[in-house]
């Protein structure tokens, strides 16, 4: 399962950037930044109420909020040098729905380390979670991403 969940969505990157460009990968990394930031700030601004407490207890309803807001001003501003053919209204979606499952991506990992019983996924990042903490949203991400830009 370990495999199919990496190399799966990085197979899909490679897809993306002879399809679309760098350009296009940009906009997803981008808006899952985005995503990752506005959760942190708004969740610990104005984060009182918990956010799934037994997958991942610092998780706040502010911080999921935050990230879609955040991660969707993100696809808006970004999709003007992309090149890729969205109104506005288009990217908005976009950017919701990427950074709903980057945030489904982040919660995933969280379970799957809780059911291991670990605290980081690897050593290989220190203080960050490991490694597929730093590509959880992204793994998650890039297949919905692939199918809205080639469907």
């Amino acid at each position: 399962m370990g495999v199919v969940y990496c190399v799966v969505p990085l197979t899909l990157l490679l897809e993306l950037h002879r399809h679309s460009g760098g350009r296009a990968i940009l906009l997803l990394l981008v808006v899952i930044w985005a995503t990752d930031t506005g959760a942190m700030l708004l969740g610990k601004w104005l984060g009182r109420r918990r956010f799934a407490v037994r997958i991942s207890p610092g998780k706040t309803v502010a911080g999921f909020v935050g990230g879609l807001v955040l991660g969707s001003a993100a696809a808006v501003v970004s999709v003007g040098w992309t090149g890729l053919p969205w109104t506005g209204g288009e990217a908005v979606v976009a950017g919701l729905i990427l950074s709903f499952v980057g945030q489904m991506g982040d919660l995933a990992e969280s379970m799957f380390k809780r059911e291991a019983g670990v605290k980081d996924s690897g050593r290989l990042i220190p203080g960050h979670g490991g490694l597929l903490d730093r590509l959880d949203s992204l793994l998650f991400a890039t297949p919905v991403f692939f199918v809205m830009i080639r469907y």
